[in-house]
């Protein structure tokens, strides 16, 4: 094999079995072509040790494959920090870079043509569904899309990576039962996402099945700790009966704002109500006393998405995966009787 510095673009076409006009336009991430061509032309720049003219220091290019796209409404909140960590650690360990990419309000400024621009070998979509215009326009670029927790199902099926929401508020019920809970308040999202739509049916059938005589209020907050204090404020009032109260809260901020509820009604955690929230971000074993809350595995499944990405960028068929993690219930001292451990 001649060494990199004199590996030519005609050596990689004759490699990869394409044109040398089709090789250029694969280096160089312009034009349209399929997912296939564009991954085998990357990979044969990458075997031979191709360098394009001109570049001398720094990191080889080496084409496109080295890039995925982490496309998110915002990167300021916990939930979305995990799924960034996620993310990089795993494409830095595969090889790859990891571009941040928000979505925009202005169709001027899509998302799909910033990554197409750069030519990036895959993109991850967290908690978006992309549009049917935008899932034709990553197809026509042969760039993959891999869809992290939607919240809800796109018009065209793509491999995605979920957890298991419902069987994780079945969970929240069964454990508040078990500790003692007889009364109960569900504070679910909105709008109604369809991971929160099933944590919210999940714990409601629970608590039919293993208790189906207790009272049970349903609100909803819009996903904020601000908006989930005045929800369970009111779903306090509200609730009748007699006995220990259970609070199951759809997320671990929204489970914030309900301690503050509590607080203000002159009751406590865990001796007069006991809380669960969801998702395990790193605030929860802060709060006072530690949430216990269900766990979804953040960063594993963002490095799942990852790795579908890279599996694409390599030429392998991957529209019709479909990852399910499953979740876990943490216990901390929210659903605890006493507050040591």
């Amino acid at each position: 094999m001649p060494p990199a510095d004199h590996v030519t673009l005609t050596a990689v076409a004759e490699r990869a079995g394409v044109s040398i006009a089709t090789a250029s336009r694969a280096l160089r991430a312009r034009g349209e072509m399929a997912a296939e061509t564009r991954a085998r032309v990357l990979r044969s720049a990458t075997e031979l040790g191709y360098r394009p003219a001109g570049q001398v220091r720094g990191r080889p290019r080496r084409g496109t494959s080295l890039m995925f796209d982490l496309v998110l409404g915002h990167f300021h909140d916990p939930y979305t920090e995990e799924i960034t960590a996620g993310a990089r650690t795993t494409a830095s360990q595969l090889g790859f870079d990891l571009v941040l990419t928000a979505e925009r309000e202005d169709p001027a400024e899509d998302w799909p043509a910033r990554i197409r621009s750069r030519g990036s070998a895959g993109v991850i979509v967290g908690l978006i569904v992309p549009t049917s215009t935008q899932i034709a326009a990553m197809r026509r670029a042969g760039i993959p899309l891999v869809l992290m927790e939607p919240p809800s199902e796109a018009s065209r099926p793509l491999p995605s990576v979920r957890t298991t929401d419902r069987a994780g508020g079945e969970a929240a019920a069964e454990h508040l039962v078990e500790r003692g809970a007889r009364r109960f308040i569900v504070i679910g999202g909105a709008p109604s996402y369809r991971y929160g739509r099933a944590r919210v049916e999940g714990f409601a059938s629970a608590l039919q099945k293993i208790a189906p005589d207790a009272e049970f209020v349903r609100t909803s907050a819009d996903w904020s700790a601000w908006d989930a204090r005045r929800a369970c404020a009111r779903a306090l009032s509200e609730l009748g009966g007699e006995g220990p109260v259970g609070v199951f809260a759809c997320s671990d901020e929204m489970a914030a704002g309900a301690y503050r509820a509590i607080s203000d009604s002159g009751r406590s955690i865990p001796r007069d109500v006991l809380v669960i929230g969801f998702d395990d971000v790193r605030g929860a074993r802060w709060l006072h006393p530690p949430l216990t809350t269900i766990r979804q595995p953040i960063r594993e499944m963002a490095a799942a998405a990852v790795h579908i990405l890279a599996r694409a960028a390599a030429g392998e068929s991957v529209e019709t995966e479909a990852v399910v993690m499953p979740t876990e219930l943490v216990e901390r001292g929210s659903t605890r009787l006493t507050l040591s451990g």
